[in-house]
């Protein structure tokens, strides 16, 4: 049977129907995540909401009775390496995942000890060998009836959340060129968005969207590369608040064709503004630490990006650390908060960055209006000149200004950074910013390397100590981002290398990696409550509410890249790329395990 031909003026019609069509469906998919992030009840994502404010409206549990929490129960998830992430709570099931063999858990909150279904990823067991950080994986993230996960061999998968069953799985990077997913994907509309690892493998950093009903792909944005790569616009892609204008930044500021060896991993968290639709992640360390053989500014690594999450493009670029010489990654999460700045409402981002500067800027045009040390051993900058966005460097701390094969000694903060992946909270009770940081050094000598696809790609050698004498490795702070400035904080012995959780109910919850975990009182960081869980934690505080009674819940189980030396069995310094020395004595305090531990209030309370 012949059709007739559409006038054009039908077939206008017939094509702004279906975009309205598509458009429409993809904004009932996007509110119904974000009427799940506004159910205080459930945890439905890793980072709480789009915002990445990890804060909760409960409070039940408050500074009067936060001193009367007790076990209400706990789960053993059988794997003994880093558990990072958490679990995820959508109407009565809770879901817990694990790292490396990645197995996702799903439990019946009527029921705390039935397991309703399990999820065996079977990732490739030859990834684990190029997992530079220990094989962690820091958790699926839930929409449209589905959990999206990633796995160490570089495939997404999607879990259908009744049953278990894997719906799709797309490969998104080749494990065998060093290539490994370790990130929480982020759904935003009908789109899932995935990074990827590897930076120490001479791996290229991307970002990609698929689509969430059958895993196909929709688009992808390397990190480093020509324009049409990196779905940059020079003549409306900002930077510093005007066009960038000059074409390939991402080829020209590396020598030969090493942005094909880049770097630029994007295995942080992944943040979004539904008013602005935008998306925000930052990229990696540039490809080889080595600094020497890569002169220039190495765009696009160490750098934010706002991106439309609908195609790609890039609305503003700001790199942190042009030429990074220290192995600073910039995927650190960004937070969505709305303040008034200089007397008036500003739409902000703030970035606790791992080069030691905290940042507050302006979301909307990717302009910094603070950023300052929240770290005070940092030294490889004086400051940032805010005109400019770049760091004022001081000299005696780079690691190329001697030359190959020279010690820079002294580095403050080490390659682990003032703060690494484990995120922070915003209070909107308080405004302030809790952040769990690192405090550490560092000797860095470079050293010439050749690129071997799938092996190590580094070029240093790196020895981390504590930043100052009788210091412990760790901070807990809260900041201001208006004022730029550290209101209270607490040393730790260890770094506090797991999420926080700040609530309604006056307090913040985070983990140590002795076996601690801790509330404080948010304004003044009084310690009001401890209790020691079975391993190290790592894991990000979370808080439910299930049959009107509040819960919180954190996974333990040392590992990540801190406590590499307990997770892998390594024993010299410099190993665990320089990070086994600063936490040798970690195993006085803990050792491995992986447990899922819930509290809540006596029911008398």
């Amino acid at each position: 049977m012949s059709h007739p031909r559409m006038t054009p003026i039908l077939a206008q019609w017939a094509g702004a129907l279906l975009a309205s069509a598509i458009l429409c469906q993809s904004a009932w998919a996007e509110d119904d995540l974000v009427k799940l992030q506004r159910d205080p009840a459930q945890w439905s994502m890793q980072q709480e909401n789009y915002a990445n404010t990890r804060y909760s409206p409960l409070k039940q549990i408050n500074t009067s009775n936060v001193q009367n929490l007790k076990v209400a129960w706990q789960f053993s998830t059988g794997v003994l390496r880093g558990h990072e992430g958490g679990p995820l709570v959508v109407g009565d099931m809770m879901y817990v995942h694990t790292p490396f063999p990645t197995r996702v858990f799903a439990i019946d909150l009527n029921d705390p000890g039935k397991i309703v279904w399990i999820y065996d990823g079977k990732p490739d067991r030859e990834s684990m060998a190029v997992a530079c950080c220990d094989v962690v994986n820091r958790g699926p993230n839930y929409a449209d009836g589905k959990l999206f996960l990633s796995l160490l061999d570089g495939h997404l998968v999607a879990i259908d959340a009744k049953t278990g069953k894997e719906r799709w799985r797309v490969q998104d990077a080749d494990f065998k060129t060093g290539a490994t997913s370790t990130m929480s994907p982020v759904v935003i509309g009908d789109a899932v968005f995935v990074g990827n690892s590897g930076g120490e493998y001479g791996v290229r950093g991307h970002m990609t969207a698929y689509d969430i009903k059958d895993g196909h792909k929709l688009w992808r944005a390397w990190s480093t590369g020509p324009d049409s790569d990196v779905l940059i616009d020079p003549a409306t892609t900002l930077m510093m608040g005007k066009p960038i204008g000059e074409k390939d930044l991402g080829v020209k500021t590396w020598p030969g064709e090493q942005w094909k060896l880049g770097g630029g991993t994007t295995w942080g968290w992944i943040s979004y503004d539904p008013s602005l639709d935008l998306m925000y992640y930052g990229t990696g360390n540039p490809g080889v630490w080595n600094p020497v053989v890569r002169p220039g500014d190495n765009k696009w690594s160490m750098t934010l990006f706002a991106r439309n999450p609908k195609t790609g493009m890039a609305k503003w670029a700001y790199q942190m650390t042009p030429h990074d010489e220290w192995d600073y990654d910039g995927v650190d999460e960004n937070v969505v908060i709305d303040k008034d700045f200089d007397g008036a409402p500003r739409k902000l981002l703030v970035h606790f960055d791992r080069n030691g500067f905290a940042y507050t800027i302006d979301r909307e045009i990717g302009v910094p209006l603070v950023a300052e040390k929240f770290d005070p051993t940092v030294n490889w900058a004086s400051s940032v000149d805010l005109k400019t966005g770049l760091p004022v460097r001081v000299k005696k701390f780079s690691t190329d200004a001697g030359g190959e094969g020279n010690v820079t000694k002294g580095v403050c903060p080490a390659s682990v950074g003032a703060k690494d992946e484990q995120p922070v909270s915003y209070s909107e009770e308080t405004g302030l910013i809790y952040a769990p940081t690192n405090h550490l050094c560092m000797e860095y000598q470079p050293f010439n390397i050749s690129y071997v696809a799938g092996q190590p790609y580094v070029g240093a050698i790196v020895n981390m100590f504590p930043a100052g004498p009788g210091d412990g490795l760790g901070r807990f702070v809260a900041w201001d981002p208006v004022k730029g400035k550290t209101v209270w904080e607490t040393p730790e012995r260890f770094a506090p290398w797991g999420g926080v959780l700040s609530t309604a109910g006056g307090l913040v919850f985070y983990g140590t990696m002795d076996r601690f975990a801790k509330a404080v009182d948010a304004k003044t960081g009084k310690l009001l409550w401890q209790a020691q869980t079975p391993s190290g934690i790592i894991g990000n505080f979370m808080t439910f509410e299930h049959n009107g009674k509040q819960y919180v819940a954190v996974y333990s189980g040392i590992g990540g890249w801190a406590a590499l030396g307990l997770a892998a069995g390594l024993t010299e310094p410099t190993e665990g790329l320089g990070v086994v020395g600063a936490f040798a004595h970690l195993n006085e305090y803990t050792q491995l395990g992986g447990v899922l531990t819930v509290w809540s209030l006596p029911s008398e309370q």
